[in-house]
């Protein structure tokens, strides 16, 4: 983690440009999942988002997963940096013995600061899995991105 801190402040230092000009982002998000995070726009209001991590279901096992979100920045206004809600769809997959795949509706808040390339999201995750037999889940989470 501290080598993780390090590099981060770094890429601070060395990328002082504005976030809302970068189209990727790269983190960790901490929570279920688990691990690092990653954040890709096509526009100002779609994006791609995608998570290598460990989730702690069961005995815990890898999970990849990715959604395509929509932002919306017109629910709340903050005096600096932009807090769009972000809502989507996508998939996630549970690497274990029986494999688990299913369904996200990813609901969230995206905090973008102003002048850093930095965002910090909070996000709830409805899961409906449907591999190896059909059942409600939850997951969620909190992250940090550093934009390039």
């Amino acid at each position: 983690m501290k080598s993780f801190l390090i590099a981060a402040a770094l890429l601070l230092i060395i990328n002082s440009s504005n976030a809302q000009n970068k189209n990727f982002g790269l983190g960790i998000i901490l929570g279920e999942p688990t691990g690092i995070s990653a954040k890709m726009t096509i526009n100002h209001i779609n994006a791609f988002d995608f998570a290598a991590a460990w989730s702690f279901k069961d005995q815990g096992h890898l999970l990849l997963q990715a959604d395509y979100i929509w932002h919306n920045f017109n629910l709340i206004q903050v005096p600096s940096g932009k807090l769009p809600v972000y809502y989507g769809i996508g998939g996630r997959v549970i690497f274990s013995n029986d494999p688990l795949v299913g369904i996200r509706i990813p609901v969230g808040l995206d905090y973008q600061f102003e002048r850093e390339p930095i965002d910090i999201f909070i996000e709830l995750v409805p899961i409906l899995d449907i591999v190896p037999a059909t059942k409600f889940n939850m997951g969620g989470g909190l992250g940090i991105r550093f934009w390039f």
